[in-house]
């Protein structure tokens, strides 16, 4: 028999380890959950870049495989999902 899985880590501020886990799940094209003004979003992590002063997260949609832009800053907490 099995313990419990472990938690999901969820970040909610751009710390050093929650930019580390985005530096993972892009590497390994994991999946994020994310928010950002309320809304919830779940995108494949495609790329993290820089704009001006902005980070952002490139991902894409699961179902559609639509192109979505994230600035860093505007996210309320993301999870790297397994």
């Amino acid at each position: 028999m099995r313990g419990p899985s472990p938690a999901i880590p969820e970040y909610r501020s751009l710390t050093p380890e929650a930019l580390d886990a985005l530096e993972r799940a892009v590497r390994e094209r994991r999946r994020v959950a994310l928010r950002r003004r309320g809304t919830e979003y779940v995108v494949v992590a495609q790329r993290l870049e820089t704009s001006g002063r902005d980070d952002m997260l490139v991902g894409r949609l699961p179902m559609t495989g639509e192109p979505v832009t994230f600035r860093l800053r505007d996210l309320e907490s993301f999870a790297v999902l397994p």
